[in-house]
C-alpha cells in the first residue's frame, strides 16, 4: 500500500488523549507502584568496572509499566555525568533538554550534566499513551508525569542508600545537585558513589515529588544541551555515520510512482565506471553501489532505464495532476459526516441578515528538510540486523524492518540518530524512505550499505502534505455578529488514511475548523472523504497548517459582511472563554495595541491581521503586519502569544514558536508541489521556493501560562501565521486570498 506501513493499532494520540496533573502521584506507595506498574525497578550505573545494572530484589517477575524501570533510562557515571536514554528523538525541537530538566528536577541533578541519547526500541519507552513516537507535539505533555516519577524514584533510592551507609534516618538527609548530604555530621556522597548500594534496594514505600514552588529547573530557560556540538560541527546526523566495510548506494527512482525498472540500456558501460561495485534493480528504482557516494550517484544517474508500468493498485495514473485533483475536490458535493454540529442551522440561515459563501484551497507541500534521507543496514554474523535510520518511532521501524528482512523484531537493532529536519517526514511512508533499499542491498551483497538519496530523489519520493479544500457558508445577524457557519472539508488526511480508515470523520481533515472556541449559535462542520492517490504525510501542525488559514480567513470575511472590526468581533465571540480572550488581549498588548489599518510607516502603507488557533493542546493568537512592494507581500512583524498551559522551558518555547512562524510564513507565501503527468514538477530548491532569509520578519513571542494542562509547543506556532497574513493583506488591499500559496495572487497596495 502507499503510505505508512504497519502503523500502530488504534488512533494516533492527540491532544484529547493527554491530561497531566501538575502534582502527579505525590506519594508513590510500593503497593501502588507494583500493582499499577506490575514491574521491576532497576537502577543503571556506570562505575569503574563498567556499567552496573541489577534488578531489585525479586521484583522482575512481571512486565514493567513503561517509565518505571530506572535502569532503562539512567546511567550514573564516575565523572559526575548522567546518561539519560530518552524515549524521544532530538530533531531540533529541544526535547533532550526538556527531558533532562524534568528528570533532573526530581532527581536533583543539574540538567547541564546530562548526556541524552535516544533509547533503543523496548517496552520501557512506550510512554506516549502506551505507544512511542516523537511527533504531534506530544513528547513533554504525554511523558511529563512519567519522567518526573522516574527522577523522584531514583533520588529516593539514593537517599535510602546513603541512610543505610551512614546508619541515619532518611528524614535527616537532603540532596543537592548530584549528591546526598547529612548536614548533622557534615557527610556527603555523590550519586556515582552511592549507586552500587542503591541498585540493590527495593522500591520505596514513598517517592515524593517536589512542590512546583520549589522547582529549580522546570519553568526556567535552561540552555540547550545540543547546541554546543551543533555549533562546532561535532553533532552526528545519519549522513555523517560510517560503518566499517560499508558500500555507498545511490538510487534513481521511477519518474512515476508504480512504475518498475525494465531493461538497462547501458548497464555494461556503467559497471565500468570508477569505483562501481554493482548495479541492482529495486521496487520502483535502480541502485548503484560504489566505494563513494559521489561515484554511486554519478553512475546511477548515467543509467538509461526503461521504466515500465506495472500491476500496482496504488500507482499514480499517468494523467494525474494537481489541477485535476483540485477540480475533483471542488466538484464533490456530498454531505459527508458531521464532525461538529450544534444549533438549528437552517433556521439560523433563514433568519440571518446577510449570508456569504467562499471556497478555500491549499496545495501539496514537501517537507523540504535540510538533511536528505539516508539509512545504513548491516547484517551481522549472528543473523541480526543493525539499522541506522532517521525515524520518529523506533518500535514501528523495528517491526517493519524485521518484516522486510525476514527476521524477528528482536533481531533488529534500531539506531536513532539526531534528525536534521523533522516536520513529520520520518514516519513509515512506503516508498518514501531509503531504509528498505538499504536492507535489500545489504542482504544482496553481504556487506554494510548506506543509501543516501539526492535532493532530486528526495523531492520525487517525499510524502506530501495533502491538498486541502474547504467550502464555507456563513451568516451574520442584524447586529453584524456571526449567527451561522457551515463548513465542508473535502479530501483526505493522514490520520484517516493510516489510523482511522473505518471511521466516518478524519480528525486531521477538520482540526482547525471543528471545535473552534468562538460563540456561534448554529454551526456544522462536515468531513467529506475523497481519496487522493498521492502518498500523503504528516506535516508540521498537520491539518491545522491549512485549516486555520481557511477558517480564520473566512471569519474575517464574516466580520466584513457584518461591518465589524475582526479583532473586536473575535473578542466579543470569546466572552465565555476567558482563556482565549486573555490570550487575544495578550497578543494585542504585545503588538503595542491592536490597529487594523491601513496606516503609514515611513511613508509606506501597512495593515495588520489577526488569527487564533488551538493546536495540540495549546492556544495561540497571532498578529501580522504587512505591506506590498511591487505586488509582493512583505511581512514586517509577527506577534505571537502562546498559552501552553505551563512552560517547562520558556526559551525553547520561544525558539520553537519562531521557527514555526518561519515555516508557516514560507508555506503560505511560496511553497507548492504541483503534479503533472503523474509526477511532481518540483525536484529541488531551485523550483520549490522556500522563504529566503531576507523575507523573514521580526517575530515577537509571549508565553502566557494559564495553568491549564500541558500543551504542545513544536507545532502550534505554524497555523496562525497564514491567516493573520492573509487578513492583513485583505485589510491593506481589499483583495481576499483564498488559495495558497499567496505568491500566485498579484496584489496592489491601493
Amino acid at each position: 500500500m502507499d503510505g505508512m506501513i504497519n502503523p500502530v493499532s488504534g488512533v494516533l494520540p492527540g491532544a484529547a488523549d493527554v491530561a497531566i496533573p501538575e502534582q502527579g502521584v505525590v506519594n508513590l506507595s510500593r503497593r501502588g507502584l507494583l500493582g499499577m506498574a506490575a514491574g521491576a525497578l532497576v537502577l543503571g550505573a556506570m562505575v569503574k568496572a563498567g556499567p552496573a545494572r541489577a534488578q531489585g530484589e525479586g521484583l522482575a517477575a512481571a512486565a514493567p509499566r513503561p517509565g518505571t524501570q530506572v535502569g532503562a533510562f539512567l546511567e550514573f557515571r564516575p565523572d559526575g555525568k548522567v546518561r539519560l536514554l530518552s524515549p524521544f528523538v532530538e530533531g531540533g525541537q529541544g526535547i533532550a533538554t526538556a527531558m533532562a530538566q524534568i528528570v533532573g528536577e526530581e532527581l536533583d541533578f543539574d540538567p547541564a550534566n546530562f548526556i541524552v541519547d535516544c533509547a533503543p526500541p523496548g517496552p520501557d519507552y512506550l510512554v506516549v499513551n502506551g505507544r512511542r513516537l516523537t511527533g504531534g507535539s506530544l513528547s513533554v505533555r504525554s511523558s511529563y508525569g512519567t519522567m518526573r516519577q522516574l527522577g523522584a524514584t531514583a533520588r529516593n533510592l539514593m537517599v535510602r542508600a546513603a541512610a543505610a551507609r551512614w546508619d541515619v534516618k532518611e528524614a535527616e538527609l537532603t540532596t543537592e545537585p548530584g549528591k546526598v548530604l547529612h548536614r548533622a555530621s557534615n557527610r556527603s556522597a555523590t550519586y556515582a558513589e552511592l549507586v552500587g548500594d542503591a541498585m540493590k534496594l527495593q522500591p520505596s514505600e514513598v517517592a515524593s515529588l517536589r512542590d512546583p514552588k520549589d522547582f529549580r529547573w522546570i519553568g526556567k530557560s535552561v540552555a540547550r544541551l545540543d547546541v554546543p556540538d551543533k555549533s562546532v560541527g561535532r553533532a552526528q546526523y545519519a549522513i555523517d555515520l560510517k560503518v566499517e566495510n560499508m558500500l555507498h548506494g545511490a538510487v534513481q527512482h521511477a519518474p512515476r510512482l508504480g512504475q518498475e525498472p525494465g531493461d538497462l540500456a547501458n548497464e555494461a558501460e556503467v559497471r565500468g565506471m570508477p569505483g562501481v561495485h554493482s548495479i541492482h534493480k529495486l521496487p520502483g528504482a535502480v541502485a548503484v553501489l560504489a566505494n563513494s557516494w559521489w561515484r554511486a550517484r554519478k553512475a546511477v544517474e548515467a543509467l538509461q532505464v526503461n521504466w515500465a508500468d506495472a500491476q500496482n493498485a496504488n500507482a499514480l495514473p499517468a494523467d494525474f495532476s494537481s489541477a485535476g485533483m483540485l477540480e475533483r475536490l471542488r466538484a464533490e458535493k456530498g454531505a459527508g459526516s458531521p464532525a461538529e454540529e450544534n444549533g438549528d442551522l437552517n433556521a439560523a440561515f433563514a433568519g440571518a441578515a446577510k449570508t456569504i459563501e467562499a471556497e478555500y484551497d491549499a496545495p501539496y507541500l514537501a517537507h523540504a528538510q535540510l538533511e536528505p534521507p539516508s539509512a545504513i543496514a548491516r547484517f551481522n554474523d549472528d543473523g541480526s540486523l543493525d539499522l541506522w535510520v532517521p525515524n520518529q518511532a523506533p518500535e514501528m521501524f523495528q517491526a517493519t524492518a524485521a518484516k522486510i528482512a525476514g527476521l524477528e523484531p528482536g533481531k533488529v537493532k534500531i539506531h536513532s540518530p539526531m534528525l536534521g529536519g523533522f516536520f513529520g517526514r520520518h514516519f513509515l511512508y512506503e516508498a518514501s524512505a531509503p531504509y528498505p533499499q538499504a536492507i535489500a542491498l545489504a542482504k544482496a551483497v553481504n556487506r554494510p550499505v548506506r543509501v543516501l538519496w539526492s535532493r532530486e530523489e528526495e523531492f520525487l519520493r517525499d510524502g506530501y502534505r495533502p491538498m486541502g479544500f474547504v467550502r464555507f457558508k456563513g451568516a451574520v445577524g442584524a447586529d453584524g455578529m456571526p449567527v451561522a457557519l457551515h463548513a465542508a472539508a473535502i479530501g483526505e488526511g493522514p490520520i484517516g488514511r493510516y489510523f482511522t480508515q473505518s471511521q466516518p470523520v478524519d480528525s486531521s481533515m477538520v482540526e482547525g475548523i471543528a471545535g473552534k472556541p468562538y460563540a456561534i449559535a448554529a454551526k456544522r462542520v462536515d468531513c467529506v472523504k475523497v481519496k487522493q492517490p498521492t502518498i500523503i504525510a504528516f506535516w508540521r501542525s498537520v491539518g491545522h497548517s491549512m485549516n486555520d488559514f481557511f477558517y480564520e480567513s473566512f471569519l474575517d470575511e464574516l466580520a466584513a459582511a457584518g461591518g465589524k472590526d475582526p479583532f473586536e468581533m473575535r473578542l466579543a465571540m470569546l466572552k465565555d472563554s476567558p482563556r482565549h480572550a486573555t490570550l487575544l488581549r495578550a497578543v494585542a498588548e504585545l503588538s503595542g495595541g491592536w490597529k487594523r489599518g491601513p496606516f503609514e510607516v515611513n511613508g509606506v502603507r501597512r495593515a495588520r491581521g489577526v488569527a487564533m488557533a488551538s493546536p495540540f493542546g495549546s492556544e495561540v493568537a497571532t498578529i501580522a503586519e504587512v505591506s506590498i512592494t511591487d505586488g509582493e507581500i512583505q511581512v514586517h512583524d509577527l506577534w505571537i502569544a502562546i498559552d501552553p498551559g505551563r512552560a517547562v522551558n520558556p526559551g525553547i518555547i520561544e525558539a520553537q514558536v519562531r521557527s514555526a512562524a518561519g515555516i508557516g510564513l514560507s508555506s503560505s507565501l511560496l511553497e507548492e508541489i504541483t503534479y503533472d503527468g503523474g509526477a511532481p514538477q518540483q525536484r529541488n530548491f531551485d523550483t520549490y521556493s522556500i522563504l529566503p532569509l531576507a523575507r523573514m520578519p521580526r517575530v515577537h513571542v509571549k508565553v502566557v501560562e494559564s495553568g491549564a494542562a500541558l500543551g504542545g509547543v513544536g507545532e502550534p506556532g505554524v497555523p496562525g501565521v497564514p491567516p493573520a497574513v492573509a487578513n492583513a493583506v485583505a485589510a491593506l488591499t481589499g483583495q481576499r486570498i483564498r488559495s495558497l500559496p499567496m505568491s500566485k495572487t498579484r496584489l496592489s497596495s491601493t
